[in-house]
């Protein structure tokens, strides 16, 4: 008997800033660009964010020898300023991200629902690089300020 059960991943990192910083960083297109990768091989060229309930996103990712590429986007189904952003995807996939803060800086935890295309360890690790390349990038940025 086949089920169609959902399979919900959870990355997580804590990021050596105030909250309030992490989600301006996390959220703004001109810092989207600039840490949104999972490989040194990719980048995202192009990003636009309308953070607000019904609000939609893109980001352009693309490999940097030109050889492929494609947009992530989805709309917002609930954003809650410095604490919770949830979104569904181009293909109804639903990602719950949450920011909160604690002694050591503040932790962002997504958890979003699997694909059935890739293993589930492969987009584990593809969305916890990007998730490491926002931390370093934040804190990097935040030291250069």
């Amino acid at each position: 008997m086949e089920t169609n059960q959902k399979v919900f991943i959870t990355v997580e990192t804590i990021v050596k800033a105030p909250i309030s910083k992490v989600w301006e960083l996390f959220n703004e297109p001109d810092h989207i660009i600039k840490w949104n990768s999972a490989s040194p091989e990719w980048h995202t060229t192009r990003a636009e964010n309308d953070l607000r309930i019904g609000g939609k996103f893109v980001s352009r990712m693309e490999a940097k020898d030109g050889s492929m590429g494609f947009d992530f986007n989805g709309v917002y189904s609930d954003v809650i300023n410095n604490e919770r952003i949830a979104y569904s995807m181009e293909d109804g996939r639903k990602v719950d991200i949450h920011f909160e803060a604690n002694e050591k800086g503040t932790i962002v935890r997504e958890v979003f629902e699997a694909e059935d295309e890739n293993p589930i360890e492969l987009q584990r690790g593809g969305w916890q690089a990007i998730l490491d390349n926002f931390k370093n990038y934040t804190e990097n940025y935040l030291l250069q300020s």
